[in-house]
């Protein structure tokens, strides 16, 4: 990561002018586009596989929907308290302060698609026409329906035997994607430091310092945001949540790095797994908190928000911002999918309230810088989330802390 860093900063300052750096950046970048690619290559399968498997060893319908219904309502409350913290640290700290922008208006075009976020276009998407495109495009949310569907089936015959040995086969494929998993990990050194290289060949670090203050705020608010995440962990885990969190720094480092959930979570399903959880219940809590427990995108979502605000000199009153709050809650759970998610649901949500479209221009150009932070602290919530829930619903993790990582044994009842 360090040396992505320096050998970047050395492209962008050597550079005879900003089209050589990109030229160069070009060259580096396919790497990183090789490795996501291995990545996104065993996403799908790997998500099919383990939450078919999930469901079918979890338990009863009961279990099942018991499970759900403790995911929905933490996933909820995360959402909430992430919005929440945003709202209230833009106001104190004010990033967009002092800016006197003013908007030129008529119609410009951000390029990105907020058409597609709406109920309509959600509810609809969430279902897929053919679980062969769903899982030739990496579409997580129509996977985990289909595989909701197949495994209830499953579980339902799983006393014939021809279904014990459709079940037995799923399970081995699991195992040999773990595998593969383990394999494309090995490329994660060489992707790490090729997409800091090149996000800083590009842009160097000016751009930092030039959008300072917003950068330093968000990511003290991402801080703040860890440590109240950590402490609802610590509630259920006990001190097995800073085990869990050692555990995570490769997954978090690879998140930050490469700016990508998809990149981090084949490794993150293997380490709630080495942390002591059922693998049914990681496959089956994991691929939810993917398409709904956000919390770094949420916070995301309310800073930019109340930063074009006070960019422009928008007044935005507190009963406006919390109706903003409910509105961004509600349109995030329909981003799932859409290229770029948490920048659209800004956009989208940008007109609602007076706020300008040169201001989502305005985050646009340290889009990549905050996306690490978000990203990052998606995968730091959802792996809390995931060890949480398998305490709640009992003996699914080890409460000793003496477990070596990697070495961890998983417990069943």
């Amino acid at each position: 990561m360090v040396l992505g860093l320096g050998v970047g900063y050395l492209i962008h300052v050597l550079a005879i002018d900003h089209a050589t750096a990109t030229t160069i950046a070009g060259y580096l970048s396919i790497v990183t586009e090789i490795f996501l690619r291995l990545i996104k290559m065993i996403i799908a399968p790997l998500i099919f596989t383990t939450l078919v498997s999930g469901i079918a060893g979890i338990g009863g319908q009961g279990t099942v929907s018991r499970l759900a219904g403790r995911a929905v309502a933490w996933f909820l409350v995360a959402s909430l308290i992430s919005l929440a913290l945003g709202v209230v640290l833009a106001n104190l700290l004010q990033p967009g302060a002092g800016m006197g922008l003013v908007a030129k208006g008529g119609s410009i075009s951000t390029g990105l698609k907020t058409a597609s976020l709406n109920l309509h276009e959600f509810l609809t998407h969430v279902f897929p026409t053919s679980i062969f495109d769903a899982l030739a495009r990496n579409e997580a949310l129509q996977i985990v329906v289909f595989a909701l569907f197949f495994g209830a089936g499953l579980s339902i015959y799983h006393k014939d035997p021809r279904v014990a040995q459709l079940r037995n086969s799923l399970d081995g494929i699991v195992m040999v994607m773990l595998k593969v998993t383990e394999f494309v990990m090995k490329f994660a050194p060489i992707g790490v430091f090729t997409a800091l290289a090149t996000a800083v060949a590009v842009n160097g670090l000016d751009v930092v310092f030039t959008y300072g203050k917003l950068v330093g705020s968000f990511y003290l608010g991402l801080v703040l945001l860890w440590m109240v995440i950590i402490f609802a962990g610590y509630l259920v885990l006990g001190k097995d949540v800073f085990r869990l969190l050692k555990m995570m720094r490769q997954p978090a480092l690879i998140a930050f790095s490469t700016a990508s959930s998809e990149a981090a979570y084949p490794l993150m399903t293997e380490r709630l797994e080495q942390f002591g959880i059922r693998k049914e219940v990681v496959g089956f809590t994991l691929p939810f908190g993917y398409s709904f427990n956000l919390d770094g995108s949420m916070m995301y979502c309310t800073f930019a928000a109340l930063f074009i605000a006070q960019a422009f000199g928008v007044e935005l009153s507190v009963t406006q911002q919390i109706t903003m709050l409910f509105v961004l809650l509600i349109s995030s759970k329909g981003a799932a999918g859409v290229p770029r998610a948490s920048v659209v649901v800004v956009a989208a949500v940008a007109p609602m309230f007076g706020l300008p479209t040169e201001g989502v221009l305005l985050i646009l150009g340290i889009d990549q810088i905050l996306d690490m932070g978000r990203t990052v602290t998606n995968v730091i919530g959802n792996s809390i989330a995931t060890a949480a829930l398998a305490r709640l619903e009992g003996g699914d993790v080890p409460m000793t802390t003496d477990l070596v990582p990697g070495l961890a044994t998983t417990q069943r009842d």
